[in-house]
């Protein structure tokens, strides 16, 4: 299934900033496998000394925001599970600021991060691979909004570009 199979009904507005930068090239699972090798790659040719920088008072560095993509795709993911198996629970939110000051991401070193990050999305690609097409629509409620499982693959995606062009922009201009 590609992007422009989604319905607007799937996901809350929020997350069309971030599902909007997926492109029509790829299908989901397609993109959820190349899209990850992208980010790695791109990270790889980022000078060393940025990725302890921070760009304003307060704002978080290269590391941190690479420990955000894998503790919210490992949400995006048990939220999809959830969804798929007909899980009709609410799933509360996520305060990423709160992990992000709890993960110490910037105690640990670029090649064990970027290794994590391979690690959880062959996880989230198994778990999608599982899914049936009829598990793919099903939906459920995070954050007080619907969500397909669909378009929480899509979004864990988006996600990901949406903070590879926050790199570019902001970390290395």
């Amino acid at each position: 299934m590609r992007k422009s199979q989604l319905h607007t009904d799937e996901y809350a507005p929020y997350y069309g900033t971030y599902i909007d930068t997926v492109t029509e090239e790829y299908n989901l699972i397609e993109e959820l496998e190349i899209s990850v090798h992208r980010l790695v790659k791109f990270v790889q040719n980022i000078p060393l000394d940025k990725f302890d920088y921070r760009y304003a008072e307060g704002k978080w560095t290269i590391k941190d925001i690479l420990l955000h993509l894998i503790d919210a795709e490992r949400i995006f993911a048990y939220r999809a599970l959830r969804f798929a198996r007909k899980d009709e629970t609410p799933l509360a939110s996520f305060d990423e600021n709160t992990y992000v000051d709890e993960a110490n991401a910037n105690n640990r070193s670029i090649q064990d991060l970027l290794s994590e990050m391979l690690v959880v999305r062959q996880s989230t690609l198994a778990l999608y691979k599982s899914f049936s097409e009829e598990q793919l629509l099903r939906k459920g409620i995070a954050s007080n909004n619907p969500m397909s499982v669909r378009a929480l693959g899509f979004t864990i995606i988006g996600h990901q570009n949406h903070h590879q062009r926050i790199f570019q922009e902001r970390y290395l201009d």
